[in-house]
């Protein structure tokens, strides 16, 4: 068994919670992937953008829908240059307009996945796995998608024992 890396981004402050829009203080996807990490013995790297979403989820969500119609690669902090030591990488992310936020695929397009193993985890309120696995497929290429799990965002922290369940058996 070869190490495993849990890519993710995660949205704190605004979000859409059970219907209703909250503030958080730590977003969801991120507990989800501390899950994983703390289930496979993983390496954690978050993915933060240059330019933040703003803070008010509209215009946040406004802007995640321009940058997917758009195709745009937003500019990131910072980036992996590198996962040749790692097996299995988790993509974890909430659903945006059907799909990862594009600061996402601004990361997994500079990696080389050739021979590695690809697991998606959605965090959404209603969405489902939506595209994830599907836009895995054309941004991993070479490598094997994994099954992956969607998990209602205002309730990760009630699923620990099933996201660490299911983080073990993909590797």
């Amino acid at each position: 068994m070869g190490k495993n890396l849990i890519i993710y981004y995660s949205r704190r402050g605004e979000n859409y919670v059970g219907g209703q829009i909250k503030s958080i203080a730590k977003g969801n996807t991120h507990y989800a992937a501390e899950f994983i990490a703390q289930a496979v013995n993983g390496d954690l790297f978050e993915i933060e953008t240059v330019i933040p979403y703003a803070e008010d989820y509209k215009s946040c969500i406004e802007k995640a829908k321009h940058e997917m119609c758009n195709n745009a690669r937003p500019e990131l902090k910072r980036y992996l240059t590198d996962i040749s030591q790692y097996s299995t990488i988790f993509v974890c992310g909430p659903c945006w307009w059907g799909t990862y936020p594009m600061a996402v695929f601004s990361q997994l397009e500079r990696l080389e996945w050739e021979g590695k193993k690809v697991v998606a985890l959605m965090t959404h309120e209603g969405s489902g796995i939506a595209n994830s696995e599907r836009d895995l497929k054309k941004y991993c290429v070479g490598a094997t998608v994994g099954k992956g799990l969607a998990v209602v965002g205002s309730q990760v922290q009630a699923h620990e024992k099933d996201i660490k369940e299911w983080a073990k058996s993909q590797v």
